[in-house]
């Protein structure tokens, strides 16, 4: 429930419509959900403008397919591989050319400077850019000609990427592919999705695929990359009304998109690079609670060193995985919460600058999600002036501005998601005051401590029994209370005895 003033009579409403929690959240998180007249006389004149940086190749016979959510919309992404000699593939990943029609100053452009992303809360999406665009005109859809920046890529069989080229062509999806089918059939020998079955070549394309993420992947784990698998959930409702918490599921399928879309990015910050022009970097510092993950491991049986080493971690949580695989989410869990989030910084040319701890790589950037983040916008706004040899499109100073903005306005996202998450499960849970759940501590801050409830993924306060508990252990809680309309979710550690109150006090 949410409870708001009413502008015309000044009484207060009252609404489960888990869609208006969400826009409220948007609100008080500082984004603005609307369109303004401005963008929408700009949608309105799409395809009008003069786009002539930097000839077009013509891919568009390429068999190109994508691989997203099935309900996706804002499709960024097209892939293509092929064997290239004893030892080596080309992989080719085609990014939405979103600039072509958002170019920078437009009002378009401004509302998703200020935005700089997406939000994905379950109810309702609230796209960066009109969904005129990211679910029409710039998104990759099946049989749709489009323009598109592609990352040519040749990769080893050992898994390093040797060379990588960018270049602007004209791309054609010929085939619209959804996570949960290419997943069960690559790894469950399930039936093969009927548009692969139906469409020439696409069998074998895909396999391709899949032998090109791997070797990508195992040769990241060797370099450090870590072994991550947290648990993701969102919110479900129907005509605004909560229905339950959905769990996301990993598979091959989002693993080979994961493995192409670190490579592509990585190629593309490599090209900034040689090209001598600034850039927007995506960083992991090395993790300020180390000593806590030392502790997490000794516990476990785990020495690790004690300074930062990704390899290190890395090992142990590979050896985790296989000792362990049910708890291994909620490890996952605590790593990721230790090693704290990511960031986007301004990148000099040739000034070293942190890279991202938890990929084991240097050279990164975000670059392949145009329509739906602004760091990628902004990247390839400045790939395309190095394409067609113009000055830079930001001056420094702007660059790190929008970094700037960028990592703010992110982790507002985040926390609208979790709160429409959290107020969605308060309406869930409130039938269920007195029940135990098994959970994992999530936080521990001046605020409190946190836990997260294994089954279902529901996140709530510790008020009882805090004492003696850290990021990563593992407790048995009891719901002692709800709050719907704050989004409220009280635990109590389980054998805790509640604080006596004062004489003359509740």
């Amino acid at each position: 429930m949410l409870t708001h003033r009413d502008g015309a009579t000044g009484t207060h409403m009252l609404t489960t419509d888990l869609r208006e929690i969400a826009r409220r959240a948007m609100i008080d998180a500082g984004f603005n959900p609307d369109v303004d007249p401005a963008m929408k006389a700009e949608v309105a004149s799409l395809g009008k403008h003069a786009d002539n940086r930097a000839p077009l190749a013509d891919l568009r016979n390429v068999l190109w397919s994508s691989i997203d959510n099935e309900d996706t919309r804002d499709l960024d992404q097209l892939e293509f591989a092929e064997v290239i000699g004893d030892d080596a593939w080309k992989l080719l990943i085609a990014i939405a050319d979103v600039d072509a029609e958002a170019p920078k100053g437009s009002a378009i452009d401004l509302h998703a400077q200020a935005q700089t992303t997406t939000v994905y809360t379950g109810a309702v999406i609230f796209p960066m850019i009109p969904l005129e665009l990211s679910a029409g005109a710039t998104s990759l859809f099946e049989g749709a000609d489009r323009k598109a920046i592609i990352v040519d890529m040749v990769i080893g069989t050992d898994g390093t990427v040797r060379s990588g080229d960018v270049y602007r062509a004209l791309v054609n999806n010929k085939a619209q592919l959804a996570y949960p089918e290419v997943g069960a059939w690559l790894d469950s020998a399930k039936p093969m999705p009927e548009k692969v079955a139906a469409t020439a070549g696409l069998e074998e394309q895909l396999r391709i695929q899949a032998r090109i993420a791997r070797a990508l992947r195992e040769t990241r784990f060797e370099n450090g990359a870590l072994e991550i698998e947290t648990v993701e959930a969102r919110a479900v409702s129907h005509d605004g009304k909560v229905t339950g918490i959905e769990r996301s599921v990993k598979n091959s399928a989002t693993d080979l998109i994961e493995d192409f879309m670190i490579a592509a990015n990585g190629s593309v910050a490599r090209f900034l690079e040689a090209h001598h022009v600034s850039s927007i970097r995506r960083i992991v510092r090395s993790p300020e609670r180390w000593a806590r993950i030392v502790d997490l491991a000794r516990e476990l049986g785990k020495q690790l060193p004690s300074e930062p080493n990704a390899v290190a971690l890395h090992d142990f949580m590979l050896e985790r995985r296989a000792a362990d695989p049910e708890h291994f989410p909620d490890l996952s869990l605590a790593i990721v919460k230790l090693l704290g989030p990511g960031e986007y910084i301004l990148d000099r040319p040739g000034v070293e600058e942190p890279g991202h701890f938890g990929l084991a790589v240097q050279d990164y950037t975000h670059s392949t999600a145009p329509n739906r983040r602004y760091a990628d916008l902004v990247t390839q706004r400045v790939v395309k002036a190095v394409l067609a040899e113009a000055p830079p499109p930001y001056t420094d100073e702007e660059l790190s501005t929008i970094a700037r903005n960028c990592t703010l306005k992110e982790d507002a996202a985040r926390k609208v998601e979790r709160n429409v998450r959290k107020i969605a499960a308060a309406i869930l849970f409130s039938h269920r005051i007195g029940e135990h759940f098994q959970a994992i501590v999530t936080g521990n801050k001046a605020g409190g401590v946190f836990v997260r409830v294994v089954n279902p993924p529901v996140e709530g306060k510790l008020v009882r029994g805090q004492k003696g508990v850290d990021v990563g252990d593992e407790i048995d809680v009891e719901l002692v209370s709800t709050n719907p309309d704050r989004g409220f979710i009280d635990f109590a550690r389980v054998g805790a005895r509640p604080t006596p109150s004062p004489p003359g006090k509740h």
